[in-house]
């Protein structure tokens, strides 16, 4: 085995940071030095409960033992996501390869300089979309691609879910989500947009839909709809924080000679395939094409880890990255459609 890298963990309050933490622990080709959070609180919280992960780690007090420490070559970015940008901008400016959890802050040209300066450096800058590994949405692209469906002419994502409503120091709350503009759609829009992206492009026009519901906290936006508008393509999200469990996750793409139905994709289960004629070694009709299920970052981790040693190109480019989160803050109405 080759010898480790040496990783860490900044924050430690982004919903994921539990998960991604987990991740690392577990790859054999990594050695997680320590994680920093800067709330002294946060730390003794977790610190004094009962989940045995956050006693298999070392606590760092300083961040400039993470960042001044060039053995250290990789760090997550876990923090809130009201601190996780500066945090990020900190991280590359000392050098360091960023897995950085979504999504990528709401200020677009502090992320722009930030991912400007990691280009400059050769360093990489993987948001955690946990989708880009997953085989049901890999197949989908590629079948896009291919020309499998034809001409792409509509894309339907649900992605909703539950969240607490007022959840004492907790930022993934709805009072917590409240502070940014566009709520759950914020929050969740990103892993959809991931993929809308990669398959049609820009979007030439944004239509958002913004209500708050049932939620008590009057400011945020529980039940959400983004229309994004292409020449001759239509792609529609929509995002709840008030869906019962378990939600009916959905990935729907049409074309003009088939279309591609994935529900559930979490967990993962199967695709329906729809061609008008035989092809690529589909039958014309109907087919129900089994998908394996995955845990969320292992592979997208594993991707970045490789990607450090040189053994893989980056699943997604920098001008993806960005293009991603404008696509994101136009959607919240976070920045402006004449942008």
């Amino acid at each position: 085995m080759s010898e480790k890298i040496n990783v860490a963990q900044f924050g430690t309050k982004h919903g994921h940071a539990k998960g991604v933490l987990q991740v690392m622990l577990a790859h054999p080709e990594v050695r997680v030095i320590g994680v920093w959070e800067p709330d002294s609180y946060q730390q003794k919280k977790l610190e004094k409960s009962n989940d045995l992960i956050w006693k298999q780690i070392s606590w760092i007090e300083d961040p400039n033992i993470i960042l001044d420490d060039k053995s250290i070559l990789a760090v997550t970015s876990e923090g809130g996501n009201f601190e996780s940008l500066s945090h990020t901008e900190k991280l590359i400016s000392a050098n360091k390869h960023v897995f950085y959890d979504k999504p990528a802050g709401e200020n677009y040209i502090q992320f722009k300089k930030i991912l400007a300066l990691a280009q400059k450096n050769s360093l990489h800058l993987q948001m955690g979309y946990m989708f880009r590994k997953h085989q049901g949405f890999m197949m989908i692209s590629d079948w896009v691609k291919s020309g499998l469906l034809g001409k792409i002419f509509q894309i339907r994502a649900h992605m909703s879910t539950w969240i607490p409503e007022n959840k004492p120091d907790n930022v993934n709350s709805r009072k917590g989500i409240s502070v940014h503009k566009g709520g759950i759609l914020y929050d969740l829009a990103g892993h959809m947009l991931d993929q809308i992206v990669w398959i049609l492009g820009r979007p030439n026009k944004i239509t958002n839909f913004l209500q708050n519901t049932y939620s008590e906290s009057k400011n945020f936006m529980d039940n959400t709809i983004a229309i994004c508008e292409y020449d001759k393509a239509l792609a529609i999200i929509d995002i709840s924080a008030i869906e019962i469990q378990p939600t009916a996750r959905r990935f729907e793409v049409y074309g003009t000679e088939g279309s591609a139905i994935m529900e559930p994709f979490e967990p993962a289960k199967n695709i329906h395939l729809c061609l008008n004629e035989t092809k690529n070694g589909f039958e014309k009709g109907v087919s129900i094409i089994p998908i394996k299920d995955t845990p969320r970052y292992v592979d997208t981790f594993a991707e970045f880890i490789r990607n450090i040693k040189g053994e893989s190109k980056p699943l997604r480019s920098y001008a993806h990255e960005l293009l991603v989160q404008e696509t994101l803050l136009r959607a919240t109405g976070r920045i402006p459609e004449q942008f």
